[in-house]
Parts: C-alpha cells; sequence; structure tokens
C-alpha cells in the first residue's frame, strides 16, 4: 500500500512514518513527499535512512505533476490545517486516516460524506483508549442520567506544542452530558507547562515531550459539602508509538473499504476495532 504520511517534521508524523518503514509485514510503501506549513518548500528531511521532500499546503498542481494518486494519506498537521487538508484529500480522491484534532469537526465528516472518498477519523488512535470511550458510550445509552448529581472535572496534559484541547477529552464531554453531568468543553483543564505536569502531575521527564495523561473525577456531595462517593477514571499514555501503531491498522481497514468499493464514508476507530 503506497502512503503518504502529512504533518513533518512534526513528531507525530515522523514517529508513523517510522512505524511504516520498519513495519514487521512490509505491508506500506512510503511516499518520500509531505505537506505541512511548518515546511519551507523544496527542503528534504532525511529520517530513518529515508529522504522526504517537503512542501508547503496541499497543492492539487503538485499533485497532478507526480501522475498517480493512487495511494493513501496519513494526516498529523495542525487543527487550523484539518478542514483545508481535508478538502483537499476529498477533491482527489486520496483515502486518509486523519489524526489531527480540531477544526470544524462536523464540516469535516459532511465533507466526506459528499465525497468519493473514505477516512478514518479519530481524536485519538490509541486502540485501548477507543476502547474506553467505546465502553463509555455504551454506559450512557443504556444508563442514561445515572450520575445524575455528581460534579466532573477532567484534566487533561499533553506536551507544550500541543495547540488544542485534547480531541478525546473533548468527547467524552458528551459521553458524561447523557450520564446526567451538566459540563462543557470549556471547563476542561488543559496543562501544558512542562514544570506542573512534571512536578504536580508526575509525567516523566523523558515524556514531557510527548504524552497523554488524562483523569476524569466525578464526586457525590453530602449536604455538609463533604464527598460522599468518588468515582476517578485515568489513563496516562508515555511516548507517541500508542498512537502510531493503531495508525497503520487504520491504513489496512480503509484499504479494505477502498477495495469493496465503499464511498463517502466516515469511520472511527471504533470500527476499526471491531473490522
Amino acid at each position: 500500500m503506497k502512503v503518504m504520511v502529512n504533518g513533518l517534521p512534526g513528531k507525530m508524523a515522523s514517529v508513523v512514518i517510522g512505524r511504516i518503514i520498519y513495519d514487521d509485514y512490509s505491508r506500506f510503501e512510503l511516499l518520500n513527499h509531505s505537506f505541512s506549513s511548518q515546511a519551507r518548500k523544496g527542503e528534504f528531511l532525511n529520517l530513518f535512512g529515508t529522504n522526504i521532500c517537503l512542501h508547503g499546503n496541499p497543492s492539487d498542481e503538485l499533485l497532478m505533476s507526480w501522475g498517480d494518486n493512487s495511494f493513501f494519506t496519513v494526516d498529523y498537521t495542525r487543527p487550523d490545517a484539518v478542514n483545508a487538508n481535508a478538502d483537499f484529500y476529498c477533491r482527489n480522491k486520496l483515502p486518509f486516516v486523519m489524526g489531527t484534532t480540531g477544526g470544524d469537526r462536523i464540516a469535516l465528516e459532511q465533507r466526506v460524506s459528499d465525497s468519493d472518498t473514505v477516512a478514518v477519523i479519530a481524536p485519538n488512535m490509541a486502540k485501548q483508549v477507543v476502547a474506553f470511550q467505546a465502553m463509555m458510550k455504551y454506559g450512557a445509552e443504556t444508563f442514561p442520567d445515572v450520575f445524575a448529581g455528581y460534579t466532573l472535572e477532567i484534566v487533561e496534559s499533553h506536551q507544550k506544542g500541543k495547540a488544542d484541547t485534547s480531541g478525546t477529552a473533548r468527547a467524552m464531554v458528551e459521553y458524561f452530558n447523557r450520564l446526567g453531568i451538566p459540563f462543557t468543553k470549556e471547563q476542561i483543564v488543559m496543562v501544558r507547562d512542562p514544570e506542573v505536569q512534571e512536578q504536580v502531575l508526575g509525567v516523566p521527564r523523558e515524556h514531557l515531550a510527548g504524552h497523554g495523561w488524562h483523569t476524569y473525577r466525578l464526586t457525590s456531595r453530602d449536604e455538609d459539602g463533604g464527598n460522599r462517593v468518588l468515582f476517578q477514571f485515568t489513563h496516562n499514555l508515555n511516548g507517541r508509538r500508542p498512537y502510531a501503531e493503531p495508525t497503520l491498522d487504520a491504513l489496512t481497514f480503509l484499504e479494505k473499504k477502498v477495495v469493496a468499493g465503499e464511498k463517502g464514508k466516515v469511520y472511527s476507530m471504533i470500527d476499526v476495532l471491531k473490522g
């Protein structure tokens, strides 16, 4: 499978490229091009012994000059590029895996639905976190308002360079709302200060530059203000590999959908796990 990874020289895109090159099953052929608004046009980056030509924003003209658009795309760019990049992929019928968070997610999914391509769009690629989200979704649908009267605190910590609030944390808000807890995405506590991360939260120093620590704390209070019941869910991921490996699974999942002739479909990582 031919794959183009966009978002270099970003860390997540770099890790995914490493997993593609060293894939145990040799399933992929990496294209030596990458679109990125962070790159200088024509700049080359050597990763794992492979020279990759960096370009600016996605370009229809450049794609046409390659003479081949029969490849898959992985997007780990920036939140402000999400919708424009997706429009490029859809316009050129490029199946894509979107791991970038942010942007207008409703417009993003609608653009794919109106196109002749398919995509896996997920705010979190880590399989175990996705499974946890699926359990929360099941709980919200099966036991609505079961946590009515509880208060909620969500704290998420990611590397300093992550510009937006975690897409996973934002997605979890919907489930907690359906479980009976009024809470808004704006109430999520976003930690990006390395000193606080290390000294207060306990993030290992070697993972300050790449981690995803989330805690969801639910409390029920007595009339005198004391805590009566506490539920706490935590998932702490160190490094980027837990997100990179499932990205490859999403690619092989998409390939099956393309072979089956699917068009205009948006899939989640829950679909990938089930598939």
